[in-house]
């Protein structure tokens, strides 16, 4: 696979037009509060959010788990992550940087004493002098790649002043958009009232036996396209070295494609598929390569790097946890001053 295309660009921008697999109609992200991103462009073109960067993000992390994780995807075994092995008050879970939000930033990780420690001394971080960046981002290379493709933010880290932002971003957007306003009614075939109820349900829950009305807002749109860009100037300037270079470019573009080509059903009335194939914007020659291509550069790439990586690449913490009781803040508000 010849990436030698790539050099020197300041960024890969590709592009996927899709469709719904079933009729024309699909239910987009909402957001709290706010519902569905629906807006307009100068020109005055309905337009609307479909999946935003973070939920993207999160779609590109999980094509590299094995199953929902917490561990990797067998292919590309090799990779560094770091697992947290949860202990204390009854409770055992592993998790790891592959699937937590903040991915090494995570407070099972990080507040992890002996580790924190660890990158503090690696990265020679000092949260009152100047940052060591070239060590930060090979000591975030060496226990946790995937830090680098997504962003990582170490706020937990005295001072917070070390992050890294994500070098793959992905959003779909649809273009000339309609809305299609419909609803129903959720039946109770015992009592449509709802006065029958379980003689031990908790209070509050009457709503669920009743018939209940509703409505729905999908949307159908003339063009439904996901773009991603891969921030190459980014990826270089870590100073990592060529492997450690290709490899992030080579996994971002695999994360990308395996999105692509897997179950585009993104919500229960949000299911689509590839229409046509994937385009590039810059450099207009880019293809972008197949799976199998991309996992073949990828496990040499690996291979190439396991120097640059921990040893082993999976780092184990075991981590104490503890329950913690939330207070009741009706109670304490309804106290009032004393």
């Amino acid at each position: 696979m010849n990436l030698t295309s790539l050099d020197n660009l300041p960024r890969l921008l590709l592009e996927a037009k899709l469709r719904p697999v079933a009729g024309q109609r699909f239910q987009p992200t909402g957001f709290a509060d706010l519902g569905a991103a629906d807006y307009q462009l100068p020109d005055g073109t309905n337009m609307l959010l479909v999946e935003s960067a973070q939920s993207v993000a999160n779609r590109l992390e999980k094509t590299c788990l094995d199953g929902d994780g917490p561990g990797l995807d067998r292919s590309i075994e090799g990779l560094s992550y770091v697992v947290a092995e949860l202990e204390g008050a009854g409770f055992e879970k592993s998790t790891s940087s592959l699937v937590e939000a903040h991915r090494i930033a995570s407070p099972y990780v990080l507040l992890n004493k002996e580790f924190q420690a660890k990158l503090v001394k690696e990265m020679e971080y000092n949260p009152k002098l100047p940052l060591e960046w070239k060590k930060i981002y090979a000591t975030l290379f060496k226990y946790d790649v995937n830090s680098l493709v997504h962003g990582v933010f170490l706020s937990l880290l005295e001072g917070g002043r070390v992050r890294a932002p994500r070098a793959i971003t992905g959003f779909i957007e649809a273009s000339n958009v309609k809305r299609v306003v419909s609803g129903g009614v959720k039946n109770s075939p015992v009592d449509p009232t709802g006065k029958t109820q379980v003689a031990d349900a908790p209070a509050g829950e009457s709503g669920v036996y009743s018939n209940v009305p509703y409505s729905r807002v999908e949307y159908v749109a003339e063009q439904i396209t996901a773009y991603f860009n891969l921030d190459l100037s980014l990826i270089r300037g870590y100073g990592l070295g060529a492997d450690a270079t290709r490899l992030l470019i080579a996994l971002s573009l695999l994360k990308v494609r395996r999105f692509l080509d897997s179950s585009l059903r993104l919500r229960t009335a949000c299911d689509f598929e590839l229409s046509g194939e994937v385009c590039a914007k810059a450099p207009a020659s880019f293809i972008l390569p197949s799976e199998p291509e991309l996992l073949s550069e990828v496990q040499a790439a690996i291979r190439n790097c396991s120097a640059l990586f921990a040893a082993p690449p999976v780092t184990v913490l075991k981590t104490k946890v503890k329950v913690v009781e939330k207070k009741d803040k009706e109670k304490a508000a309804g106290a009032g001053p004393q």
